[in-house]
């Protein structure tokens, strides 16, 4: 499905937030690699996507109106067989009920356990006076505790790409602290460049957020995905 039909399809629902399937979707389609993800709304079609993806497997919680799934028990993760799966779909479906009763539940996320990586985040938001702000920094939960973060209005050039790279304070964790495997930084820069592209081409997207991204020494993924439109 295109960009532009999965726009579309939300609008027509009257939605402004997409799920992370459809925010996934639609960073593939722009070139920029995600844990892909697929719905299941039973527990049946649960343990098919676990199959068709592959062990192991991560669900979540797949609804507009939870943000941080994991504060209300909707992530379960290293699910290795299928009897772990339906039971995850139930307990996460009844754990998020539970945490926002009038929560829209479509089901849950199913996605391939992703290797693990350095965290790190990417994101945008619009600023009223300078347009969209593309962000950089530590990502998963340092991005809250750190704020270790850099910024810069889009459209960005290759140099800027490099020196919001260069310039967080947890630089020298890309660079292999203390004997870890450093990340492909080169791959970071391609990626905020191709986020830059990819926001200048659709004003309708108000907000983004990629946390955490996991940085290899090869390479850079996208684990967890969310957009908003304006």
């Amino acid at each position: 499905m295109s960009i532009a039909s999965i726009i579309d399809r939300a609008k027509t629902d009257g939605r402004k937030i997409l799920t992370e399937v459809e925010s996934k979707d639609i960073l593939e389609e722009a070139g920029i690699p995600t844990a892909r993800a697929r719905l299941a709304t039973t527990a049946d079609e649960a343990v098919a996507a676990a199959r068709e993806v592959g062990f192991p497997v991560a669900l979540k919680a797949a609804s507009p109106d939870i943000t941080h799934k994991s504060d209300v028990g909707g992530v379960k993760l290293n699910l290795t067989t299928p009897d772990e799966v339906k039971a995850a779909f139930d307990e996460i479906i009844a754990a998020a009920k539970r945490a926002q009763p009038d929560a829209k539940i479509d089901g849950v996320s199913v996605q391939k356990m992703a290797r693990p990586g350095i965290e790190v985040i990417m994101g945008m938001s619009q600023d009223a006076q300078f347009g969209p702000v593309l962000m950089f920094g530590l990502g998963g939960i340092l991005v809250e505790v750190l704020k270790d973060v850099s910024f810069r209005l889009v459209p960005i050039t290759p140099r800027d790409a490099r020196q919001m790279v260069q310039e967080i304070k947890g630089r020298p964790l890309l660079e292999g602290y203390r004997g870890q495997e450093p990340a492909d930084v080169e791959a970071l820069e391609k990626l905020l460049l191709r986020l830059s592209d990819f926001i200048e081409k659709h004003p309708e997207i108000a907000e983004l957020d990629l946390n955490p991204i996991f940085a290899y020494k090869d390479g850079a993924v996208a684990v967890d995905a969310r957009i908003i439109l304006s």
